[in-house]
């Protein structure tokens, strides 16, 4: 039996990696290089880079070493991801899903850079939104809300009247933190109590209300 969920908003937020895109083949392998490289646990580390900043999970995981170690890292880090696109696909649903978005306020919100968000989203055939809080644009990584606070500010909504789509516990954290709602995509994310959980964006249908807020048919 399926039930269906309505969440109403007047702005959504959306994570990419994992929520958006499934990039976890190319995030494996340039994590697991980067965890033999500093004598890491590849399972370990696993656990804690998805939704966070390169820098932050080094910070996480190696807390004794000097921060400009872990930016000049990130930054090699960025560019390996970027380079690396192979089996970089949409999540099952999200190219509808966007398409359904078009004309209401929106923003991605990702721990990607420029560059890295640009590839990927390339790379899943899918569009970008207008609006994009990236990497540049914070000074401090999911699970910090700074970056989805950012995101309703510039579509000029109260964060209240936000739902995020997220897939981690970093991200999931930072909405919450943020007073937003949340619907959790995918296996990592029905670990972290997020409002409602669906296996992918093909169980989110997106109304437009005629008094300007946007309704979310979630089936569960």
């Amino acid at each position: 039996m399926t039930a269906t969920a309505v969440l109403t908003a007047r702005a959504l937020l959306l994570d990419m990696d994992g929520t958006l895109v499934n990039s976890d083949a190319s995030v494996e392998r340039v994590w697991r290089r980067w965890a033999d490289r500093n004598g890491l646990d590849g399972d370990e580390v696993m656990k804690v880079v998805h939704g966070r900043q390169g820098y932050a999970s080094m910070a996480l995981l190696l807390p004794g070493r000097p921060m400009e170690q872990n930016y000049a890292d990130n930054a090699r880090m960025l560019a390996e991801e970027t380079a690396d696109t192979e089996g970089v696909v949409e999540v099952p649903g999200a190219r509808d899903f966007l398409a359904s978005l078009a004309g209401l306020p929106h923003a991605l919100v990702t721990s990607a850079d420029v560059a890295l968000s640009t590839a990927r989203m390339a790379a899943a055939g899918l569009e970008q939104p207008g609006v994009r809080v990236t990497a540049e644009s914070v000074g401090a990584s999911k699970p910090d809300p700074e970056g989805f606070l950012k995101g309703a500010a510039e579509l000029g909504v109260d964060p209240a009247d936000c739902v995020v789509f997220e897939d981690s516990g970093a991200g999931i954290t930072a909405a919450r933190a943020a007073g937003m709602r949340v619907v959790g995509v995918g296996p990592r994310a029905g670990l972290h109590a997020p409002d409602v959980v669906v296996r992918d964006l093909t169980q989110v249908r997106v109304e437009a209300a005629p008094d300007g807020t946007i309704r979310l048919h979630v089936t569960r």
